[in-house]
């Protein structure tokens, strides 16, 4: 890894590789990791039975790359989604 993470940075990258549509090259933008650094930290960072979960979820996944994603421009967001605060969704 190119720079030391703390454990903020490591909880935020964990969170954003188990989303669906954030990309690996989101999380290289923000934090500086190749995908297969990610891959490595999810490693390192997981029981090994979720990480194998984790993997196969998202191998091959065309929402976790900019390249095969279909869609160029915008962000999808569900008109019911609560605003997010320090990783806590706020209450109603």
């Amino acid at each position: 890894m190119q720079r030391e993470l703390d454990a903020l940075d490591k909880d935020r990258i964990l969170e954003m590789a188990w989303e669906d549509r954030t990309t690996f090259e989101a999380i290289q933008r923000q934090f500086g990791l190749k995908e297969s650094e990610v891959i490595d930290l999810m490693r390192s960072e997981m029981k090994p039975s979720s990480f194998r979960m984790w993997r196969a979820r998202v191998q091959g996944r065309k929402t976790k790359h900019e390249k095969l994603r279909s869609f160029e421009k915008g962000r999808f967001k569900c008109s019911r989604q609560k605003q997010i605060s320090n990783n806590k969704i706020s209450k109603r």
